[in-house]
């Protein structure tokens, strides 16, 4: 996939320095309404602290920092939640439409081989679900579940690789 991209998409581990970095992605008002399920106030900058402390500390979820061309453009994670392995990941606004989710999650897939693999996306977040049909993932169900950044009910697609 990478040899047809004219940019470098990297992971590597997370770290405390990209926090800031994440956390200016995450006060995104358009990404928290696309991405739908988010943190109840996405500027509240002492729970996305304690919330990343967490996950940093964490040693059974993996947390890497996508880098497009050397700078920190997102991250993509995996972790255990209802006894089901799940993956996420948040892209800065300045990075959709290059590549750089799909290509992330792609080398992210080839580096963490634990399947299966769940991922949720609002129905309507027609960006997220084509980067995972894009990485091999297709329906297996359907859910809802309530949205912070909507302030509703938002219906979701749970996919997982074929």
């Amino acid at each position: 996939m990478g040899a047809e991209l004219s940019f470098a998409v990297v992971l590597r581990d997370a770290l405390e320095a990209d926090l800031a970095s994440f956390f200016d992605f995450q006060r995104d008002p358009e990404a928290n309404r696309m991405a739908a399920f988010t943190a109840k106030d996405p500027t509240h900058r002492g729970a996305f602290a304690a919330h990343w402390k967490r996950i940093l500390s964490d040693e059974s979820i993996v947390k890497k920092t996508i880098l497009f061309d050397g700078r920190v453009a997102g991250n993509i994670l995996s972790f255990e939640r209802s006894g089901e392995r799940k993956v996420g990941y948040w892209i800065g606004r300045e990075f959709w439409g290059k590549g750089v989710a799909t290509e992330a999650l792609s080398k992210f897939l080839d580096l963490v081989k634990t399947r299966p693999f769940h991922a949720h996306a609002a129905k309507d977040n027609l960006a997220s679900i084509r980067v995972l049909e894009k990485c091999g993932f297709v329906l297996s169900g359907e859910d809802e579940g309530f949205s912070n950044a909507r302030g509703e009910k938002v219906e979701e697609f749970i996919l997982e690789p074929a």
